[in-house]
């Protein structure tokens, strides 16, 4: 089988453990630091969600608040909406979504994502056939979701190998301190820093991602991308 250097990074590839375990013995080739992060703490778990509406609700949730606390704001959810499709979700009022937990501009921002896909416009199944700028811009066309979100999506639930969000807090901190930069580098920074871990990316940032909740005593293996 050809190494992951090898096989290009074309929509074609989803990062599967086979994949991954591969491409991470290939950037700790290339990058001692990484090789680092595994020889202290491991090879991290494959970490992936199921493609589709809650998945995305989920990741929109996640903006600007804890992981906790969108963990908690979507079990809620969950035991309210059964199953959780988008017209199941858009029955609940607005006023139950508050009642929930959700703030108002969340509130606006799911429920637009519900009715996009309801009426067709957002046809998340065909994602997986576009290349990832393409699969970018059709998430991002819909208001509530940017860069960081349509990166999260492309990396964990389509499985993309080459994405990289230069707009997530934890990942520009794991690299500070796998680097030991005397600062957090901004996401043009890291963009530039990633040419390097090419067409792999995606797994670069998870075991970055390994190192910050290694190093802050989380299990990396019971929290979810």
């Amino acid at each position: 089988m050809a190494t992951p250097a090898l096989a290009p990074a074309t929509t074609n590839v989803i990062l599967n453990q086979e994949f991954f375990v591969q491409a991470a013995r290939e950037l700790c080739g290339r990058d001692a630091d990484l090789a680092a992060v595994i020889t202290k703490y491991e090879l991290p778990p494959l970490w992936q969600r199921e493609p589709g509406f809650p998945t995305l609700l989920y990741i929109i949730l996640e903006q600007q608040v804890s992981l906790a606390s969108a963990r908690a704001l979507y079990s809620r959810l969950q035991q309210a909406v059964r199953p959780l499709t988008p017209g199941r979700f858009l029955k609940l009022t607005e006023s139950e979504m508050r009642q929930m937990g959700f703030s108002r501009q969340k509130t606006h921002y799911t429920r637009l994502l519900a009715d996009a896909i309801q009426r067709r416009r957002l046809k998340l199944s065909q994602l997986h056939a576009l290349e990832d700028h393409l699969a970018r811009e059709q998430l991002m066309a819909l208001k509530g979701i940017g860069n960081w979100t349509a990166d999260i999506y492309l990396l964990s639930a389509l499985r993309r190998p080459d994405i990289w969000p230069i707009g997530d807090l934890a990942l520009a901190t794991a690299v500070q301190e796998v680097k030991r930069l005397r600062q957090r580098p901004s996401p043009e920074k890291l963009e530039t820093m990633s040419a390097p871990w090419r067409p792999w990316r995606a797994v670069a940032a998870r075991l970055f991602w390994h190192a910050y909740l290694c190093k802050r005593g989380q299990n990396s293996a019971a929290v979810s991308l």
